[in-house]
């Protein structure tokens, strides 16, 4: 049987605390992660997501933590590109069927 490692759910205040603490002079990711009993690289992990987002309220998109506002950017921006191909295949049969008729 496959050992499965626990998921744990940190506040964003555990996270902004421990990038804090480990941000501070005369101290690591190491040793902070070491008192905390977390790995470094989470650390790591949340400082980098902090900064991508500036600080601002978080929401999880598949146990990722993102701003809403950039997430729900994402999608729409994503279904516009979805239409937009699908327009440019049409298009280019269209262009190969009217090209073809004219020879």
């Amino acid at each position: 049987m496959a050992n499965k490692k626990k998921v744990h759910a940190y506040t964003e205040e555990f996270r902004k605390e421990a990038v804090r603490r480990a941000d501070q002079k005369g101290n690591s990711n190491q040793s902070v992660a070491a008192e905390l009993g977390i790995s470094a690289q989470q650390i790591y992990n949340w400082r980098r997501q902090f900064k991508r987002c500036g600080g601002h309220q978080f929401s999880t998109i598949q146990g990722v933590k993102f701003h809403q506002e950039d997430s729900d950017e994402v999608q729409a921006l994503k279904r516009q590109l979805a239409d937009l191909k699908e327009e440019n295949a049409f298009l280019k049969k269209a262009a190969a069927y009217f090209a073809s008729d004219q020879e």
